[in-house]
């Protein structure tokens, strides 16, 4: 794993030509040679979709948007991204410390990249207050997978990040401050996983499990990024 963007602006994939990370003045924009199929819970473009780049918009630290989706979409065609086809995230963590690390594997190529802030630390399963609007903060992980995969190990593979992500932060130890019980997230995590359907690639992973090739790597990358990104998200 890597933290490229504290000296550089640039990253291209070590395992996969043509996947490219780029730091803007406010934003992390992923792009991949060819659309791929995605699965998130992303304010913009979430759920089943097909997306060449996905951007991770950091917003201000006091940023409460009410309709952070049409904020987002407008955002995107400032830039002059395609809205239908690009994935639309917000952060307010610092980009320059977002992880990366890759994998090859069986019959699979994977690339990982999180961004933490975490003064919205919660535990889920306690009761606490609640809220409608966004709120700054957020663990943001995107999943670039090349090779093929059903949609149901697709699914698997959400639950399989949000196993990866709670473990790392127990073993942080990282306290939400609401109910001093250690953490599973943030109140408004994000997770994109996806997927190229490469046909050079004769197997599709049917599952994503932590015991699978694949669920391992995506648990092992997950883990990595996010300690990483939560460890360091103070330092200059």
């Amino acid at each position: 794993m890597s933290q490229p963007f504290r000296q550089g602006q640039h990253y291209e994939s070590t395992i996969w030509e043509g996947v490219r990370i780029t730091l803007r003045e406010d934003r992390l924009e992923i792009v991949s040679p060819k659309p791929l199929r995605t699965l998130s819970n992303a304010i913009h473009t979430g759920g089943l979709a097909e997306a060449k780049a996905i951007v991770n918009w950091k917003v201000p630290l006091q940023y409460a948007g009410t309709d952070p989706a049409r904020d987002t979409s407008l955002q995107l065609s400032h830039w002059g991204y395609s809205p239908d086809h690009t994935i639309g995230l917000l952060t307010a963590a610092k980009l320059t410390h977002a992880s990366i690390a890759e994998v090859e594997g069986d019959c699979f190529r994977l690339l990982c990249i999180t961004t933490a802030g975490t003064r919205n630390a919660a535990r889920a399963g306690l009761p606490r207050a609640t809220f409608s609007a966004y709120s700054a903060g957020t663990i943001n992980t995107v999943l670039l997978l090349d090779g093929r995969m059903t949609d149901s190990a697709m699914t698997n593979a959400i639950i399989t990040y949000a196993e990866a992500k709670a473990a790392a932060l127990a073993d942080l130890q990282l306290m939400d401050p609401e109910t001093n019980r250690i953490a599973t997230g943030t109140t408004t995590d994000a997770v994109v996983i996806g997927v190229s359907g490469n046909p050079a690639y004769q197997a599709v992973h049917a599952y994503a499990g932590a015991a699978t090739t694949i669920g391992n790597a995506i648990g092992r990358l997950v883990y990595e990024t996010v300690q990483e990104a939560c460890r360091t998200q103070h330092e200059s």
